[in-house]
């Protein structure tokens, strides 16, 4: 009984200096002893000592100090630092496949990484931003249900749905099941996506999984093609999710300078670029022909255009000129 209450203790200790102390907030050793008393756990002073010894021997790290006339004990080192927590939670909160109630969950357990005392300061530091949420609540569960799926390297099943002017979920094909071969799940301007492959089709396909319900893990093993894409998905998600459809093309574009960094964000820094006026600048990218890449550059209006090939000019000209006309 004594070793258990050894272990119990230690676990204790450990538990209450990771949550409640930092380089900012040591325990003094009355502090601890009466913490670990208040949950029935006797600790004296003499011993305390012998006890952090152990824990530092484990690398556990436990610093000391003075506490006013007493020893005090804190843990500095921890796994993320502040600026790495605040990271996570806007991303959080950034992401619309996250639900309200989830993202409140989330960004909790993420403070309190960071100990009780910086879980105050991250939560009270919040910006509430994104107003554009999604709702499907089980979509933790279909991310849990798809990643097993991935590492078992079974298909799964699901329903599909779409939203209606009342926000009501319309079901694909009827509430068709689909079954399909998983990927990868890939996450791309605020949403979740999982990548499968159809063998059936002999191709490829993304879904929406705050879009997904009744997912499940069926016991069929994908095909050895499902599981060749997975090393393909650096590339395929490139394409497909930046500009996808058709076909790569090499194009130049010249633009003003003001969208230079767009142009980085959108090709990446590596892109290069050369200045051709005061205020312009020409660039070779790689883009697939399709609806996403017109609609990418025509909200630029006159700061870009598409120099050649000649042939892609002459039917963008054609697309503005039926928009207009819709007008």
């Amino acid at each position: 009984m004594k070793e258990n209450h050894q272990k119990i203790k230690l676990l204790k200790l450990m538990e209450l200096l990771r949550q409640e102390t930092d380089e900012l907030h040591a325990l003094s050793t009355n502090e601890i002893c009466s913490r670990l008393s208040a949950i029935g756990i006797s600790c004296e002073r003499r011993t305390l000592a012998k006890d952090i010894a152990l824990l530092n021997e484990q690398g556990f790290e436990v610093m000391s100090c003075r506490v006013g006339k007493e020893k005090g004990y804190y843990i500095a080192d921890r796994s993320f630092s502040i600026p790495e927590l605040k990271i996570l939670i806007d991303a959080v909160q950034a992401a619309n496949f996250i639900t309200e109630n989830k993202s409140a969950e989330l960004i909790k357990k993420i403070a309190a990484l960071g100990g009780s005392h910086q879980a105050d300061i991250l939560q009270s530091n919040l910006v509430c931003f994104n107003t554009r949420k999604h709702t499907n609540e089980t979509i933790y569960y279909s991310v849990g249900y798809l990643e097993d799926a991935i590492q078992q390297k079974n298909k799964v099943l699901f329903r599909y749905f779409d939203l209606n002017e009342h926000g009501e979920k319309i079901y694909r094909r009827e509430g068709h099941r689909y079954v399909v071969e998983p990927v990868a799940l890939v996450f791309h301007e605020d949403n979740y996506y999982i990548v499968v492959y159809s063998a059936k089709h002999d191709s490829t396909a993304n879904y929406r999984i705050d879009r997904m319900d009744s997912v499940e893990i069926i016991d069929e093993s994908v095909s050895q093609r499902a599981l060749a894409l997975r090393n393909e998905v650096a590339g395929y998600t490139e394409r497909v999710f930046k500009m996808y459809g058709g076909q790569p093309v090499d194009i130049v574009i010249e633009f003003d300078d003001k969208l230079i960094g767009v142009v980085y964000d959108k090709f990446g820094e590596s892109t290069k670029m050369i200045r051709t006026h005061e205020h312009m600048c020409v660039a070779t990218v790689k883009v697939q022909i399709s609806p996403t890449f017109w609609g990418w550059l025509f909200q630029f209006g006159k700061q870009m255009r598409i120099l050649s090939p000649a042939s892609l000019t002459e039917e963008y000209k054609h697309m503005v000129g039926e928009v207009i006309e819709c007008q």
